[in-house]
């Protein structure tokens, strides 16, 4: 691009990466998004979705919501008129400040989640709505919380993973229910490529043949809901061929000797005839990872099932036994976490602004809470789109036809959320504000920086509720702090050495020289200092105090276990309304496996309608060896209002809660498939 300058920011989807980006401009405008070619991730290539979006969408101004909007139609019919920010927040001001001098400050509801990961755009709002008092829907149950709670009980810390640059120490690397290939592609293509090219074995556990699996060492496809007992298999085996780490054992972990009959009774033969792995493969696999060093990967799909939590207990399990931590080419990754880079999230939230705040609740309760006017009368959503994302989906679009349920939408787009709200306000995009962004897989610190002005009066989500707090007549200075100034200190807690601009010089920095080992000194966050496999926190909520080799039951009565990935073209449901996008998607397909078609009399193309007690989902048969039979591929992310029979996957997905964190059973989710004719 000639006569262009060039601005290095980061992509703040919710997705491994955090890749680098290059922003070209010509006369202050965005002309062109790309890959940054310095970002050791990137290597200079955006996803396809991000790269499709980013010059699409993203900066239409025919797509983007550029000025405050407030209801004229009836909810749901997504018919407003624009208003003045003034007008707007003196409205949500009116009936928040009404709200609060009732006392009933607790029933004002917000939901909020990964629309941003950027520090600033993803947490600051939590500073307005713990001044206020309302009541957070806890963001994560609709996500991980199962997996970062059953971590936190048995580590101690949920949020400290191995450091991918020690793969070059690893000899095995067990992805246990991720799908890299779309939900970390350039990981797919790059840190996990180069680590099988340098000798390392990948093994992929997971029940769909997703491309990681294919191009695995060695893929395990084993039945969903199965993976508690597969765990305890590996465990058998490491226990029977002398491959467990008995000193490590004894220093280290607490309870493993109650677990010995489980162990003893989960032979790899009695696993595969409930798992369906031949016992061949799991021998194979166990022998292989407690052989060590290995890294095991633990997607966030595991754990979204009705004993996700338990799942995740056995897997920490299957860690302790082995001894892969500590040291070099060892240990297991959920999630890496700002307090790995010296971020402490207090700072972004201020809790102590929360002196009357009421209890969080559950995603899976959010439609129930909605429908009674006793516990909500107004509702924000920020960062999300619950109408498209959450379970319970006619439930909860009925909850919000409520008229006297006041909703405020923030948003970059009108969604199937908006549709419903009172007042929406626009915010601003990644490419249009400056935050910091912390790989949640790499432990790098980013810059994202400004690269072009918002549509008409589009603000940062922090301007925003900055204006609302003022609005509100709020006088705490925390509610206040710029975005400059915020960052400044934010930065000023991790190990880099310089201001945000000389971050935003490169764009991405790696913040340790060398690469971490995880849990290095072998102290653990637990009440015992110990890694805890028999849990008194557990057992203090009721829970089994130590892991189960739990087997979910196969579905009955002609149904089918749906499984609802991402998808390779959308980020959640972000990215759903771009045209360029919907026609890559096509239309909605169910995937079956060929058995299951064959028994049915269907053929790819085939129309037919999933349906449950919860919704009906109408769709397009496409015939896959993707999938075990029993088991149907839907990928999650379509819109609503987008897809035929008005519904997603999420219609079918009830509110039921998982045995810990009352988080989401998404993967747990059953349907029969009808014929279209039939259902007619």
């Amino acid at each position: 691009m000639a006569d262009a300058d060039f601005i290095k920011t980061t992509c703040p989807r919710d997705c491994y990466d955090a890749c680098g980006i290059v922003v070209g401009r010509r006369d202050g405008m965005i002309r062109k998004v790309l890959g940054d070619p310095d970002h050791a991730v990137t290597r200079g290539a955006l996803c396809g979705k991000c790269a499709i979006v980013y010059n699409g969408s993203w900066r239409a101004t025919d797509f983007r919501l550029a000025t405050p909007l407030k209801r004229v139609g009836a909810k749901g019919e997504g018919t407003f008129e624009p208003i003045g920010w003034d007008e707007a927040l003196a409205l949500i001001a009116e009936r928040f400040g009404a709200l609060s001098a009732e006392g009933e400050a607790r029933t004002i509801l917000h939901t909020h989640y990964t629309g941003t990961v950027g520090l600033v755009g993803g947490w600051f709002p939590i500073r307005f709505f713990n001044r206020l008092g309302a009541t957070e829907v806890d963001p994560d149950t609709v996500c991980n919380k199962a997996g970062h709670v059953a971590l936190e009980m048995t580590f101690g810390n949920s949020l400290e993973g191995f450091d991918p640059r020690t793969a070059r120490d690893a000899r095995t690397i067990l992805v246990w229910g991720a799908n890299p290939s779309f939900s970390a592609p350039h990981q797919n293509k790059g840190w996990l490529a180069d680590a099988q090219a340098a000798g390392t074995r990948i093994i992929a556990v997971d029940p769909v043949a997703h491309d990681t699996a294919r191009a695995a060492d060695l893929h395990l496809q084993l039945r969903p809901g199965s993976d508690a007992a597969l765990a305890f298999a590996f465990i058998h085996v490491l226990l029977r061929d002398g491959l467990d780490d008995r000193d490590f054992l004894a220093s280290h972990v607490l309870g493993a000797e109650d677990l010995a009959p489980t162990i003893a009774a989960m032979s790899p033969e009695r696993a595969a005839t409930l798992c369906g792995v031949p016992a061949e493969l799991i021998e194979e696999a166990a022998r292989a990872y407690g052989a060590g060093p290995s890294l095991l990967w633990l997607g966030q799909g595991v754990q979204r099932q009705p004993y996700g939590g338990n799942a995740f207990r056995a897997l920490a399990a299957l860690v302790a036994f082995s001894g892969n931590l500590g040291k070099p080419g060892a240990g297991f990754l959920y999630m890496n976490g700002p307090g790995g880079r010296g971020i402490d999230m207090a700072t972004l939230t201020c809790p102590a602004l929360a002196t009357n705040a009421p209890p969080a609740i559950s995603h899976m309760d959010l439609a129930a809470t909605l429908e009674d006017p006793q516990r909500a009368r107004a509702f924000v959503n920020w960062n999300n789109n619950p109408a498209a994302s959450s379970p319970e989906q006619a439930r909860l679009r009925r909850a919000l036809m409520r008229e006297d349920l006041f909703h405020v939408a923030v948003d970059l787009f009108h969604t199937d959320t908006t549709a419903y709200a009172d007042i929406v306000l626009p915010a601003a995009s990644f490419l249009e504000c400056d935050d910091l962004v912390l790989s949640y897989f790499d432990l790098t610190v980013s810059a994202q920086v400004k690269a072009g002005d918002p549509p008409g009066t589009a603000l940062p989500n922090s301007e925003i509720f900055r204006r609302l707090a003022a609005a509100m007549g709020f006088a705490e200075p925390e509610l206040f702090e710029t975005d400059a100034d915020l960052i400044a200190r934010l930065l000023a807690q991790t190990p880099f050495e310089g201001t945000f601009a000389d971050l935003a010089a490169v764009g991405t920095a790696t913040v340790f020289p060398e690469p971490k080992v995880q849990f290095e000194g072998l102290a653990f966050g637990t009440p015992s200092g110990r890694i805890e496999l028999a849990s008194g926190q557990a057992a203090a909520l009721g829970l089994p105090r130590l892991p189960m080799a739990h087997v979910d039951a196969p579905p009955a009565d002609g149904r089918m276990r749906i499984l609802s990935p991402a998808s390779q073209w959308q980020m959640n449901s972000s990215y759903g309304n771009d045209p360029v996008i919907r026609r890559r998607l096509g239309p909605p397909t169910v995937a079956l496996h060929p058995d299951d078609a064959a028994r049915e009399g269907l053929a790819e193309g085939d129309q037919v309608v999933l349906a449950n007690g919860e919704g009906r989902v109408p769709v397009t048969v496409a015939i896959s060896d993707r999938t075990l039979p029993g088991v149907v591929l839907m990928h999650k992310g379509r819109w609503p209002s987008l897809s035929p029979g008005d519904a997603n996957v999420n219609a079918l997905v009830p509110g039921h809660k998982s045995d810990i964190a009352e988080s989401t059973t998404v993967h747990g989710t059953e349907a029969r498939l009808i014929r279209a004719e039939a259902a007619e």
